[in-house]
Protein backbone atom coordinates (compact mmCIF):
# COMPACT_ATOMS: atom_id res chain seq x y z
CA UNK A 1 0.00 0.00 0.00
CA UNK A 2 1.04 3.61 -0.46
CA UNK A 3 2.81 4.72 2.70
CA UNK A 4 0.79 7.67 4.01
CA UNK A 5 1.47 6.94 7.65
CA UNK A 6 0.46 10.41 8.85
CA UNK A 7 -3.03 9.85 7.45
CA UNK A 8 -3.28 6.45 9.11
CA UNK A 9 -2.12 7.93 12.41
CA UNK A 10 -4.54 10.85 12.23
CA UNK A 11 -7.42 8.47 11.55
CA UNK A 12 -6.40 6.17 14.40
CA UNK A 13 -6.10 8.94 16.98
CA UNK A 14 -9.35 10.70 16.09
CA UNK A 15 -11.31 11.39 19.28
CA UNK A 16 -14.83 12.60 20.09
CA UNK A 17 -15.36 14.51 23.38
CA UNK A 18 -18.40 12.90 24.98
CA UNK A 19 -20.61 13.61 27.99
CA UNK A 20 -22.34 10.57 29.50
CA UNK A 21 -25.40 11.18 31.69
CA UNK A 22 -27.54 8.60 33.45
CA UNK A 23 -31.11 8.19 32.24
CA UNK A 24 -33.30 10.25 34.58
CA UNK A 25 -35.69 7.35 35.13
CA UNK A 26 -32.98 5.15 36.66
CA UNK A 27 -33.24 4.77 40.44
CA UNK A 28 -30.09 5.89 42.26
CA UNK A 29 -29.01 6.18 45.88
CA UNK A 30 -27.61 9.66 45.23
CA UNK A 31 -27.38 12.06 42.32
CA UNK A 32 -25.34 10.78 39.40
CA UNK A 33 -22.86 13.30 38.05
CA UNK A 34 -22.12 13.38 34.33
CA UNK A 35 -18.97 11.63 33.13
CA UNK A 36 -16.72 12.98 30.37
CA UNK A 37 -14.55 10.88 28.09
CA UNK A 38 -12.61 11.25 24.83
CA UNK A 39 -13.93 8.38 22.72
CA UNK A 40 -11.66 6.86 20.04
CA UNK A 41 -13.48 7.00 16.71
CA UNK A 42 -12.08 3.66 15.54
CA UNK A 43 -13.15 1.63 18.59
CA UNK A 44 -16.50 0.32 19.86
CA UNK A 45 -18.64 1.79 22.65
CA UNK A 46 -18.73 -1.33 24.78
CA UNK A 47 -14.95 -1.70 24.49
CA UNK A 48 -14.03 1.72 25.91
CA UNK A 49 -16.75 2.49 28.47
CA UNK A 50 -15.63 0.51 31.54
CA UNK A 51 -14.87 3.81 33.30
CA UNK A 52 -18.36 5.06 32.49
CA UNK A 53 -19.89 1.88 33.92
CA UNK A 54 -17.83 2.09 37.14
CA UNK A 55 -18.71 5.76 37.58
CA UNK A 56 -22.46 5.21 37.45
CA UNK A 57 -22.49 1.89 39.34
CA UNK A 58 -21.31 3.82 42.40
CA UNK A 59 -24.75 5.41 42.73
CA UNK A 60 -26.86 2.44 41.61
CA UNK A 61 -28.44 -0.24 43.75
CA UNK A 62 -27.25 -3.67 42.66
CA UNK A 63 -30.80 -4.94 42.14
CA UNK A 64 -31.47 -2.11 39.67
CA UNK A 65 -28.54 -2.96 37.39
CA UNK A 66 -29.02 -4.96 34.20
CA UNK A 67 -27.04 -4.74 30.95
CA UNK A 68 -25.67 -1.26 30.20
CA UNK A 69 -26.67 0.34 26.91
CA UNK A 70 -26.46 3.78 25.32
CA UNK A 71 -28.84 6.14 23.59
CA UNK A 72 -28.60 9.45 21.76
CA UNK A 73 -31.72 11.61 21.49
CA UNK A 74 -34.01 8.59 21.69
CA UNK A 75 -31.99 6.36 19.34
CA UNK A 76 -30.31 3.28 20.88
CA UNK A 77 -26.66 3.21 19.78
CA UNK A 78 -25.54 -0.02 18.10
CA UNK A 79 -22.30 -1.03 19.83
CA UNK A 80 -21.21 -3.16 16.86
CA UNK A 81 -20.90 -0.02 14.70
CA UNK A 82 -17.61 1.85 15.19
CA UNK A 83 -17.95 4.89 17.46
CA UNK A 84 -17.03 7.31 14.67
CA UNK A 85 -19.79 5.89 12.47
CA UNK A 86 -22.37 6.31 15.25
CA UNK A 87 -21.35 9.93 15.75
CA UNK A 88 -21.25 10.81 12.05
CA UNK A 89 -24.59 9.11 11.46
CA UNK A 90 -26.54 10.53 14.39
CA UNK A 91 -24.73 13.61 15.68
CA UNK A 92 -22.32 14.94 13.05
CA UNK A 93 -23.91 18.39 13.06
CA UNK A 94 -24.52 18.63 16.81
CA UNK A 95 -22.61 20.73 19.33
CA UNK A 96 -19.77 19.02 21.19
CA UNK A 97 -19.42 17.32 23.59
CA UNK A 98 -21.56 14.51 22.22
CA UNK A 99 -24.30 13.91 24.78
CA UNK A 100 -24.98 10.19 25.34
CA UNK A 101 -27.55 8.80 27.79
CA UNK A 102 -26.61 5.69 29.83
CA UNK A 103 -29.18 3.01 30.70
CA UNK A 104 -28.97 -0.02 33.00
CA UNK A 105 -32.56 -1.23 32.53
CA UNK A 106 -35.08 -1.98 29.78
CA UNK A 107 -32.54 -3.24 27.23
CA UNK A 108 -34.04 -2.66 23.73
CA UNK A 109 -33.78 -6.21 22.36
CA UNK A 110 -35.40 -5.25 19.07
CA UNK A 111 -32.80 -2.57 18.35
CA UNK A 112 -29.54 -3.77 19.87
CA UNK A 113 -27.40 -6.90 20.07
CA UNK A 114 -26.46 -8.04 23.55
CA UNK A 115 -22.80 -7.62 24.47
CA UNK A 116 -22.06 -9.58 27.66
CA UNK A 117 -18.25 -9.49 27.30
CA UNK A 118 -15.35 -8.20 25.22
CA UNK A 119 -15.06 -11.64 23.59
CA UNK A 120 -18.33 -10.85 21.78
CA UNK A 121 -16.78 -7.64 20.42
CA UNK A 122 -13.64 -9.53 19.42
CA UNK A 123 -15.68 -12.14 17.54
CA UNK A 124 -17.61 -9.42 15.69
CA UNK A 125 -14.41 -7.51 14.88
CA UNK A 126 -12.57 -10.58 13.54
CA UNK A 127 -15.63 -11.60 11.53
CA UNK A 128 -15.60 -8.18 9.82
CA UNK A 129 -11.87 -8.43 9.07
CA UNK A 130 -12.39 -11.89 7.53
CA UNK A 131 -15.33 -10.65 5.46
CA UNK A 132 -13.27 -7.69 4.21
CA UNK A 133 -10.35 -9.95 3.28
CA UNK A 134 -12.69 -12.27 1.40
CA UNK A 135 -13.67 -9.26 -0.72
CA UNK A 136 -10.12 -7.94 -1.14
CA UNK A 137 -8.01 -11.10 -1.45
CA UNK A 138 -10.37 -14.12 -1.58
CA UNK A 139 -9.49 -14.64 2.14
CA UNK A 140 -5.90 -15.54 1.26
CA UNK A 141 -4.24 -13.06 3.64
CA UNK A 142 -6.31 -13.89 6.72
CA UNK A 143 -6.00 -17.62 6.05
CA UNK A 144 -2.20 -17.32 5.87
CA UNK A 145 -2.10 -15.61 9.27
CA UNK A 146 -1.61 -17.54 12.48
CA UNK A 147 -3.90 -17.28 15.48
CA UNK A 148 -1.37 -15.03 17.25
CA UNK A 149 -1.51 -12.65 14.24
CA UNK A 150 -5.29 -12.39 14.58
CA UNK A 151 -4.79 -11.74 18.29
CA UNK A 152 -2.29 -8.97 17.53
CA UNK A 153 -4.90 -7.16 15.42
CA UNK A 154 -7.45 -7.43 18.23
CA UNK A 155 -5.05 -6.46 21.02
CA UNK A 156 -3.85 -3.49 18.98
CA UNK A 157 -7.40 -2.19 18.78
CA UNK A 158 -8.36 -3.12 22.34
CA UNK A 159 -5.30 -1.44 23.85
CA UNK A 160 -5.24 1.51 21.41
CA UNK A 161 -1.78 0.56 20.09
CA UNK A 162 -1.37 2.00 16.60
CA UNK A 163 2.02 0.40 15.81
CA UNK A 164 0.99 -3.01 17.16
CA UNK A 165 -2.15 -3.02 15.01
CA UNK A 166 -0.62 -1.66 11.81
CA UNK A 167 2.40 -3.98 11.92
CA UNK A 168 -0.11 -6.74 11.14
CA UNK A 169 -2.87 -4.82 9.33
CA UNK A 170 -0.39 -3.66 6.68
CA UNK A 171 -0.54 -7.18 5.20
CA UNK A 172 -4.29 -6.83 4.73
CA UNK A 173 -3.78 -3.61 2.75
CA UNK A 174 -1.31 -4.99 0.18
CA UNK A 175 -2.12 -6.09 -3.37
CA UNK A 176 -0.19 -7.02 -6.54
CA UNK A 177 0.93 -3.82 -8.30
CA UNK A 178 -0.26 -5.05 -11.68
CA UNK A 179 -3.83 -5.36 -10.37
CA UNK A 180 -4.01 -1.71 -9.36
CA UNK A 181 -6.04 -2.40 -6.25
CA UNK A 182 -8.12 -4.88 -4.28
CA UNK A 183 -10.45 -7.40 -5.88
CA UNK A 184 -13.45 -5.57 -4.39
CA UNK A 185 -13.69 -2.61 -1.99
CA UNK A 186 -15.15 -3.52 1.42
CA UNK A 187 -17.54 -0.62 2.07
CA UNK A 188 -20.79 0.15 3.83
CA UNK A 189 -22.92 3.21 3.15
CA UNK A 190 -25.13 4.30 6.05
CA UNK A 191 -28.13 6.56 5.65
CA UNK A 192 -29.17 8.94 8.41
CA UNK A 193 -32.85 8.59 7.56
CA UNK A 194 -35.65 7.32 9.75
CA UNK A 195 -37.91 4.51 8.71
CA UNK A 196 -35.36 2.78 6.48
CA UNK A 197 -35.25 -0.99 6.94
CA UNK A 198 -31.81 -1.42 5.39
CA UNK A 199 -29.13 -0.61 7.97
CA UNK A 200 -26.55 0.01 5.25
CA UNK A 201 -25.76 -0.53 1.57
CA UNK A 202 -23.09 -3.12 0.80
CA UNK A 203 -22.55 -4.55 -2.67
CA UNK A 204 -19.66 -5.71 -4.84
CA UNK A 205 -17.67 -2.81 -6.32
CA UNK A 206 -14.24 -2.94 -7.91
CA UNK A 207 -11.68 -0.15 -7.39
CA UNK A 208 -10.55 -0.22 -11.04
CA UNK A 209 -12.59 -0.21 -14.27
CA UNK A 210 -12.13 -2.95 -16.91
CA UNK A 211 -10.07 -0.37 -18.84
CA UNK A 212 -7.74 0.08 -15.87
CA UNK A 213 -9.03 3.46 -14.68
CA UNK A 214 -9.31 4.09 -10.95
CA UNK A 215 -12.87 4.47 -9.70
CA UNK A 216 -13.56 7.34 -7.29
CA UNK A 217 -15.83 7.94 -4.32
CA UNK A 218 -18.14 9.77 -6.73
CA UNK A 219 -18.31 6.73 -9.01
CA UNK A 220 -19.31 4.54 -6.07
CA UNK A 221 -22.02 6.96 -4.92
CA UNK A 222 -23.43 7.38 -8.45
CA UNK A 223 -24.09 3.66 -8.55
CA UNK A 224 -24.99 2.96 -4.91
CA UNK A 225 -26.57 6.20 -3.67
CA UNK A 226 -27.14 8.68 -6.53
CA UNK A 227 -29.18 11.03 -4.32
CA UNK A 228 -25.93 11.94 -2.53
CA UNK A 229 -24.51 13.47 -5.72
CA UNK A 230 -25.34 17.14 -6.31
CA UNK A 231 -25.86 18.10 -9.93
CA UNK A 232 -24.95 21.54 -11.30
CA UNK A 233 -27.33 24.21 -10.06
CA UNK A 234 -28.87 21.96 -7.42
CA UNK A 235 -28.77 22.77 -3.74
CA UNK A 236 -26.62 20.34 -1.79
CA UNK A 237 -28.92 17.94 0.08
CA UNK A 238 -26.46 15.54 1.67
CA UNK A 239 -23.03 15.43 3.23
CA UNK A 240 -20.89 12.35 2.54
CA UNK A 241 -18.83 11.83 5.68
CA UNK A 242 -15.94 9.45 6.43
CA UNK A 243 -14.19 9.81 9.80
CA UNK A 244 -15.85 13.17 10.34
CA UNK A 245 -14.63 14.73 7.10
CA UNK A 246 -16.10 15.14 3.62
CA UNK A 247 -13.55 13.69 1.16
CA UNK A 248 -13.53 15.05 -2.38
CA UNK A 249 -15.70 12.94 -4.65
CA UNK A 250 -12.71 12.69 -7.01
CA UNK A 251 -10.71 10.76 -4.40
CA UNK A 252 -9.74 7.29 -5.70
CA UNK A 253 -11.69 4.57 -3.92
CA UNK A 254 -8.61 2.38 -3.56
CA UNK A 255 -6.75 5.13 -1.67
CA UNK A 256 -9.74 5.66 0.62
CA UNK A 257 -9.95 1.93 1.34
CA UNK A 258 -6.25 1.77 2.23
CA UNK A 259 -6.16 4.91 4.37
CA UNK A 260 -9.64 5.68 5.71
CA UNK A 261 -10.98 2.21 6.47
CA UNK A 262 -11.72 1.44 10.11
CA UNK A 263 -9.66 -1.26 11.85
CA UNK A 264 -12.32 -3.78 10.75
CA UNK A 265 -11.00 -3.07 7.20
CA UNK A 266 -14.34 -1.66 5.98
CA UNK A 267 -14.74 1.81 4.51
CA UNK A 268 -17.70 3.19 6.49
CA UNK A 269 -19.43 6.01 4.61
CA UNK A 270 -22.21 8.08 6.24
CA UNK A 271 -24.70 10.04 4.13
CA UNK A 272 -26.35 12.69 6.29
CA UNK A 273 -28.71 15.54 5.41
CA UNK A 274 -27.00 18.90 4.98
CA UNK A 275 -27.83 21.03 8.04
CA UNK A 276 -30.38 23.73 7.35
CA UNK A 277 -29.35 27.29 8.17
Amino acid sequence: MADDKDVLRDVWFGRIPTCFTLNQDEVTEREAEAYYLLLPRVSYLTLVTDKVKKHFLKVMRAEDVEEMWFEYEGTPLKWHYPIGVLFDLHASNSVLPWSITVHFKNFPDRDLLHCPSSSVIEAHFMSSIKEADALKHKSQVVNDMQKKDHKQLWMGLQNDKFDQFWAMNRKLMEYPTEEGGFRYIPFRIYQAMTGNDRPFIQKLFRPVSPEGNAYTLGDLLKEMYPAAITNDGEQKRYQVVIHGIEPLLETPLQWLSEHLSHPDNFLHICVVPTPSD
